[in-house]
């Protein structure tokens, strides 16, 4: 909009004290011949602007003057407070937002004019630790958003387990996680998590919520993780991998290494990593190939062993049966 461009205009001279149309125009992602007609409408409504001509010349207020930054917008506070990451603040559709409240902030806007950082913290948590990003789309996320900051309730249809559920939740807040958006809702005088991409349908009714004065978004997320975590089955192993391949185990999702040792001059790393199950142990290993060698349990070296050798009898088999690959007869 026009109106912002003029107040980041305005905002950007207060700052930097002289800036060209250029360096404007490239800022603004705008043509020179713009930013010398918004100068025109800056000046014609009372801001005192002044050009500079000459090689070292630009734009500039008159000495002295300063702006007000009344009109600090909710989201524009709140998406400063949460993250810079662009992805994130796009999926919230406040990129614009934090741009300009970014340049609000440069110009020294006075602290106790802002609604507290909790209050956002509270209701919004981002969770940078190393699950593999995920791309996923989230059509009712701005629905669930709207919502949030307005504290009220939704009707959202839910896919568990292949069966739709239906549930009226308050929202108590938002969390993403590597590219995964989650809700933290009440049902039933109960805390629950939502995967926002498995909501196929959300409705904001006209009912309020009145969130619990002792909810605090970050320990239920993270007292959650651990709980899901705990839930989850255990395999330990054993094995030594090449280290160029160690990425590549990293990037597993429900792999834990538990420990790792190096020897002076090998490639070879000594591993103890934590699996789900034999089998996704065993998935795991076959996928690294050469690179790995499994040692103990002994029931994952056999199975690995087995599956491995199948594969290439297997090979063998498809190989023979292409034409021309047959042994020719005899006379």
């Amino acid at each position: 909009m026009r109106a912002d461009r003029l107040l980041s205009i305005l905002l950007l001279l207060q700052n930097r004290g002289k800036v060209t149309s250029r360096e404007l125009a490239g800022t603004l992602e705008v043509s020179e011949r713009t930013i010398f007609r918004d100068m025109e409408a800056l000046s014609a409504s009372g801001i005192p602007v002044l050009a500079e001509r000459g090689r070292e010349g630009g734009w500039m207020l008159t000495e002295g003057y300063r702006t007000s930054l009344t009109g600090m917008k909710p989201k524009e506070i709140g998406a400063l407070l949460l993250s810079a990451d662009p992805a994130i603040l796009q999926d919230l559709g406040i990129h614009e937002d934090y741009t300009l409240a970014t340049r609000k902030l440069e110009a020294a806007a006075t602290a106790n004019t802002f609604p507290s950082a909790n209050y956002f913290n509270q209701r919004i948590h981002i969770d940078s630790e190393g699950w593999v990003r995920s791309k996923e789309s989230f059509p009712f996320l701005s629905v669930l958003q709207t919502a949030l900051w307005e504290d009220r309730k939704v009707n959202i249809s839910y896919l568990r387990s292949g069966e739709v559920k239906n549930r009226k939740i308050g929202l108590l807040g938002l969390v993403a996680k590597q590219g995964v958006w989650y809700v933290i809702g009440e049902h039933d005088g109960q805390f629950r998590t939502y995967r926002v991409s498995r909501i196929i349908a959300c409705q904001m009714i006209d009912e309020a919520y009145i969130r619990p004065d002792d909810f605090e978004l970050t320990s239920y997320w993270e007292s959650s993780k651990v709980s899901f975590k705990s839930a989850l089955p255990s395999y330990k192993a054993k094995f030594s991998l090449q280290s160029s391949s160690l990425p590549v185990l990293s990037q597993e999702r429900y792999v834990t290494v538990l420990s790792m040792e190096d020897s002076p001059g090998s490639a070879w790393l000594k591993v103890e990593a934590e699996f789900n199950t034999i089998e996704a142990a065993c998935r795991v290993m076959l996928s690294l190939g050469p690179n790995v060698i499994v040692g103990e349990p002994e029931e994952l070296r056999v199975r690995v062993y087995k599956a491995a050798l199948k594969t290439v009898l297997l090979g063998r088999r498809v190989r023979r049966s292409l034409p021309g690959n047959s042994r020719p007869q005899q006379e």
